[in-house]
């Protein structure tokens, strides 16, 4: 019995072991995923600014070529 008992309490150790490690890495995962979707939305919406002066400097060209003609 007690054999069994001994193994049966290290295959518990590991197995909590094995559970905090995976919830580290878990919690370490969830941080950058947080961190990359921050990063993502920055990037979004500089994006979009850079998209609106690009139309402001098209409409701004179409415009000076209509006053040169």
């Amino acid at each position: 019995h007690e054999r069994a008992w001994l193994a049966l309490v290290a295959c518990l150790e590991r197995l909590l072991d094995a559970t905090r490690k995976l919830s580290a890495e878990n919690l370490a995962l969830k941080r950058q995923l947080e961190q990359l979707s921050s990063e993502r939305s920055q990037l979004l919406s500089k994006n979009e600014m850079a998209r609106h002066r690009v139309d402001a400097m098209l409409g701004r060209l179409d415009e000076l070529e209509r006053n040169d003609e």
